[in-house]
């Protein structure tokens, strides 16, 4: 498909770029996937955290990145337990609302909400709801072999549903698409660091997180076109604290909330949407394709809660995020009834005090709407830390 389904930025100043791509990020309707399918297209839905859009982009479908909506589940409430985070009952909802209108819905054993969701989502819909089993233990010399196979079961449901094979020269071209787009994300998280003063912490969140709603080819683009003009950027260096924000691997904070904590100080690093760069080198393009991501996802990977992999410790990779980039200090969240986010802050603040670091710990949820009382407690933190 050639026609763009986010044509908004195009041929517009810096400015207008980044307030389309934040604009899109908090539409609740999600015009560029009504677009792709009005142009024909069929989509590939994927709960958080990772999943391999390279096979669903190589059948010619739409990866399209399920991380709820600032909705109220007014429907999917009733499908729910209380005691469950915003996502899980907001992802239903923009489904049942039929703002979100999918082929293909995957999750992922993440946590025991994820485990159910897609058979909860398979008694709403008629298109195919599948798990895909990540490996528990990826210590396993077995694990590759393992995971190769689960991909090559996602392989067939999707050409099934696509209605178009899969071959090796496909999925290769769809790789070095994807291995594009890490590198420009590397980039982009690389001017974060560099010079944070050039790109809020909500513009390069936004830049970000288009790309798990709009065709991959399309992001490059925008990716290309912004990247050199954020290093020209003429902006002056403040006198912030840098920090690292920890905590949204799966569920997001509300884009004012980045917005909020981007004001107060200098977010250098962070988790957010972390299964967008999940992948950390380019994927091999030579040789069996499904196995270079399946080594891939085991071994050239970030880390994160629902990944329990004995050689990276996530304390300790948290700690080499805060020194990589120079950071002095964390943000330390978890959203609101998350088991997995709620157990590592534990491990996380327990690092960062036999590390020396300050850090601020605090909790959100997706569809909050007040950030005044939080926004305040941050700028005690920092005043703090800059006057000690």
């Amino acid at each position: 498909m050639t026609e763009r389904v986010f044509p908004e930025w195009v041929d517009q100043p810096l400015d207008e770029v980044l307030l389309q791509c934040r604009e899109l990020v908090d539409d609740p309707e999600f015009p560029t996937l009504q677009r792709w399918r009005a142009n024909g297209g069929k989509v590939a839905g994927h709960f958080q955290v990772y999943f391999p859009e390279e096979i669903a982009h190589a059948a010619g479908m739409l990866p399209f990145k399920v991380r709820g909506a600032p909705v109220e589940p007014t429907h999917a409430d009733s499908h729910f337990g209380s005691y469950l985070c915003s996502i899980i009952k907001t992802s239903l909802e923009v489904a049942q609302t039929k703002h979100l209108v999918l082929d293909l819905f995957v999750s992922h054993p993440i946590c025991d909400a994820a485990r159910n969701l897609a058979a909860i989502w398979a008694r709403n819909f008629e298109y195919p709801c599948e798990i895909l089993y990540l490996p528990q233990n990826p210590n396993s010399k077995h694990s590759p072999t393992y995971l190769r196979g689960e991909y090559d079961r996602l392989k067939q449901m999707i050409e099934s549903v696509a209605g178009t094979p899969v071959t090796d020269d496909a999925l290769r071209q769809s790789i070095e698409v994807f291995n594009e787009n890490r590198r420009l994300l590397r980039d982009l998280y690389a001017i974060k660091r560099e010079t944070p003063w050039v790109v809020a912490a909500d513009e390069a969140y936004a830049l970000m997180s288009v790309g798990g709603m709009i065709p991959r080819e399309e992001h490059n683009e925008l990716l290309r076109s912004v990247l050199p003009q954020l290093r020209d950027r003429s902006a002056k260096t403040e006198d912030r604290i840098r920090v690292v924000f920890e905590g949204g691997f799966c569920e997001q904070p509300p884009l004012d909330l980045i917005r909020v904590l981007g004001r107060s100080c200098y977010v250098v690093d962070d988790d957010l949407l972390i299964g967008l760069r999940w992948i950390l080198e380019d994927v091999p393009t030579t040789g069996d394709p499904l196995q270079n991501l399946a080594e891939s996802y085991i071994e050239r990977s970030s880390y994160s809660p629902v990944q329990h992999d004995a050689r990276k410790l996530k304390e300790k990779m948290l700690l080499d995020r805060i020194a990589n980039a120079k950071a002095e200090a964390a943000i330390v969240c978890a959203a609101k009834m998350c088991e997995p986010g709620l157990e590592e802050q534990v491990a996380y603040t327990n690092a960062l005090d036999e590390a020396g670091i300050p850090y601020f710990m605090s909790e959100f949820e997706e569809n909050m709407t007040s950030f005044e009382h939080l926004e305040l407690q941050v700028e005690t933190f920092l005043e703090n830390l800059l006057f000690a």
